[in-house]
């Protein structure tokens, strides 16, 4: 329940999936190099330049173009462990000795692999960081569980240290840290003799970055970062390799819904921002009941309220988006004026609905809007009913339900009047 900071946002969503849907429109099942690092980068992961070249010659024209020294590796679609088979030679001092490096690895890579397509090869700057930490970060479908996040201790080592932990999508910075600190690795991203600390925090955001990879391209079917450095001055991937499938998985948490967000129509021709709720929203949420009157959080809460504690203000914004839906009306970007709220049985056949609009907007339409989005929501949902406890004195919310089609229902109490309407018949 603590208050985690805002979800990283991607770079170029939109170039990530040109690249993904042109590789599945062509067939393949597996991102190039180059593609797989383009992936990263549209998704604000640092990754280490490189380049493409056809031949040996071509090669050393482009390393002239980068910085000594070079690295440089094969380029084919069908060998994944490049060390394997002699593809990657490093620490190149000119071009001419990228020339002659390439020249050698097509003769080794033929030999060890001679059914492979080879397409030329990738160079690119030598990253020199003597005291980075090699990590593997990545992602994996699981038999039962579904997509996950993968991270560890990477290297050419890193099936036989076997140092890794998985963690269910999506992430935030909290989730991923904890996750980050099962590992034995972990303990070597902290200080130790002349090392200092590496970028913990980085790590963890590639990780929250991985997780809205796997939320908004579902034809992920792996994904691997190995090396990923790690040191003072922050992270790089070095190598990636991307699998795809047509078939989507299924997650085990229901990722937040994004699609809900957009406009909400209001009386007059205005309109005003809605979305779901996010867990960053905590503060934005606590300002909003601070500026609503005590009567109208006595009427909503159904007794006095002083001030929203942070239990209950996390509670209500980190919500289970499987069972769950707060929409929050926005005015301006950041600032919340209104919340509606859904919460729906175990079975997933009725739901309880609330709704909050701060005081000083009411009037304008925000609330019936809200509610108006929220049973559209649960319509969706296939929910039989959507339900909820007005206190006897609020005439204004009863008016309101009576309009939206609820009708009254006993509740035991005297002062608090049920509300019931039906979304399909039976």
């Amino acid at each position: 329940m603590e208050t985690p900071p805002a979800w990283p946002q991607p770079q170029d969503r939109e170039a990530a999936r040109r690249i993904v849907e042109d590789a599945m429109a062509d067939g393949r099942t597996r991102l190039s190099e180059p593609e797989a690092k383009a992936v990263l980068k549209a998704y604000g992961i640092p990754i280490a330049e490189s380049l493409i070249a056809a031949t040996p010659e071509e090669a050393a024209k482009k390393a002239a173009e980068l910085s000594a020294p070079y690295a440089l590796k094969i380029f084919s679609p069908d060998i994944t462990h490049k060390t394997d088979v002699g593809g990657v030679a490093l620490g190149l001092s000119s071009p001419e000795a990228v020339a002659e490096a390439a020249r050698k690895m097509l003769e080794r890579v033929s030999a060890a692999a001679p059914n492979a397509r080879l397409e030329g090869f990738v160079v690119q700057p030598m990253i020199v960081r003597p005291r980075a930490r090699e990590l593997i970060a990545g992602v994996a479908v699981d038999p039962t569980f579904g997509p996950v996040v993968l991270f560890g201790q990477g290297g050419v080592a890193v099936e036989v240290l076997a140092d890794r932990v998985v963690g269910l999508p999506p992430l935030n910075r909290v989730l991923a840290l904890e996750m980050m600190s099962r590992t034995r690795v972990s303990a070597l991203l902290r200080a130790y003799r002349d090392r200092p600390a590496a970028d913990a925090e980085g790590v963890a955001e590639v990780l929250e970055r991985l997780s809205l990879m796997i939320v908004e391209l579902p034809q992920l079917a792996e994904l691997d970062i190995n090396p990923l450095l790690a040191d003072e001055d922050g992270v790089i991937a070095l190598d990636a390799r991307i699998s795809l499938t047509p078939e989507r998985k299924r997650m085990a948490i229901r990722p937040y819904p994004g699609e809900l967000a957009g406009p909400l129509p209001l009386p007059g021709g205005e309109s005003i921002w809605t979305r779901p709720i996010r867990p960053d929203d905590e503060p934005a949420l606590v300002e909003m009941v601070e500026r609503t009157s005590k009567e109208d959080l006595r009427l909503r809460m159904h007794g006095p309220l002083k001030r929203l504690p942070h239990v209950w203000a996390a509670r209500l914004s980190q919500i289970d988006y499987d069972r769950e839906l707060a929409l929050v009306a926005e005015d301006p970007p950041g600032e919340l004026v209104g919340v509606a709220r859904l919460i729906a049985d175990p079975e997933g056949r009725s739901a309880e609905f609330a709704l909050l609009v701060r005081t000083d907007r009411q009037h304008r339409g925000i609330g019936r809007a809200l509610m108006d989005r929220l049973l559209e929501h649960a319509a969706t949902r296939n929910l039989a009913e959507v339900w909820g406890h007005v206190l006897s004195e609020n005439q204004r919310m009863l008016a309101l339900c009576g309009e939206l089609g609820f009708r009254r229902a006993p509740s035991g109490d005297l002062s608090v009047v049920k509300v019931v309407k039906a979304l399909r018949e039976g």
